[in-house]
């Protein structure tokens, strides 16, 4: 898969995501919200921000910046958050996943929900939400891995050819994800519908090198 790709297909699906998405997707969204938003007044980074559903879920006072390489997602999650009672501060910002315009340690916490299978480089999207993330942060990712069931593995592995269409790999492992000096992986539990998709719970221990102030990225609001 390449970027373009991937905007091609969320385009396709940012009219219907929330209808098709909405429902099966909530229970992870709300799961990865309290975990990475346990407290007020943190500054969270969403990637892969889509059309904004998980917004709502936040804690009031929390400073959440969304980031999505999708357009036109991103034009419905501002639709959203104008449309809604706001509460807590927001930027949302069209961005690269792999190569987070922050500076490090901008952020609390960090979350990918739905995101890992979709970017080209999975490992570089993990460095850069490392990086991003303070230390003793969290980093919280969610996300469909290879089935176990021999039948379900072969229908995904059937899939992978079509990655490029549907804006995803279906066949994307567990194990895909790097391990990576310093972030710790604390948790693994099921989310959504039959435990299809896992939530995985990271604790960062890195110390991050120096980087330009955060306050210069979030004011960049609508770009």
């Amino acid at each position: 898969m390449d970027l373009e790709s991937i905007k091609h297909a969320y385009r396709r699906y940012a009219r219907y995501y929330d209808r098709l998405f909405g429902p099966i997707f909530s229970s992870g969204r709300r799961m990865a919200v309290q975990r990475a938003n346990h407290e007020r007044g943190q500054r969270v980074l969403e990637v892969g921000v889509g059309t904004g559903l998980s917004l709502p879920e936040y804690r009031e006072g929390t400073f959440v910046v969304g980031v999505d390489i999708s357009r036109d997602m991103l034009a419905i999650a501002r639709q959203r958050i104008q449309q809604a009672d706001a509460h807590s501060p927001r930027a949302l910002l069209e961005m690269d996943a792999q190569r987070l315009a922050f500076a490090d340690s901008s952020f609390d916490s960090v979350v990918a929900m739905y995101v890992a299978s979709v970017v080209p480089e999975p490992e570089r999207l993990m460095r850069e939400m490392q990086r991003v993330c303070r230390p003793g942060g969290t980093i919280i990712i969610i996300n469909h891995f290879a089935s176990q069931h021999w039948l379900l593995q072969r229908l995904e592995q059937a899939l992978r050819p079509l990655s490029r269409y549907l804006g995803f790999r279906p066949d994307m492992a567990l194990d895909d994800l790097p391990k990576l000096p310093g972030l710790e992986r604390v948790e693994v539990c099921k989310a959504n519908l039959f435990g299809y998709w896992k939530l995985v719970h990271y604790r960062n221990g890195a110390v991050p090198q120096e980087g330009a102030e955060f306050e210069r990225w979030v004011t960049a609001d609508e770009h």
